[in-house]
């Protein structure tokens, strides 16, 4: 799993395909238990791009992007932030999300949600 910085952040999340961003911490224990289910998750999709942030190494980073706990994951396809949530999840949860970004219609999702002016 690559670990982001705030130096390439943006040129990671905005490449085309979807990119997983785990906000962890080393020092909470489900951070550290989400880490693993997540690492399992990278082995069953690897076509996905897998990262993680340290969000006490990256904190201004982390508190830029309003991320509050660890562990938090974000989601984002063809540059596009489609989810965002704090707490971990359960593995066929974390599945169950990549069927669902999967199936995504981007071009719906950019005209139902353009980027800010």
């Amino acid at each position: 799993m690559r670990i982001l910085t705030a130096a390439d952040f943006a040129g990671v999340v905005s490449a085309p395909g979807i990119v997983v961003v785990d906000f962890r911490s080393s020092a909470s224990g489900s951070s550290r238990a989400f880490t693993a289910l997540l690492d399992a998750a990278a082995a069953r999709h690897p076509d996905l791009v897998f990262t993680a942030v340290d969000t006490r190494a990256e904190e201004a980073l982390a508190a830029e992007l309003g991320v509050r706990s660890a562990p938090t994951l974000r989601v984002y396809r063809d540059g596009v932030l489609v989810f965002a949530e704090p707490g971990w999840m359960p593995a066929d949860s974390v599945d169950l999300l990549i069927a669902t970004v999967r199936a995504l219609d981007m071009p719906a999702v950019i005209a139902q949600y353009p980027e800010p002016l």
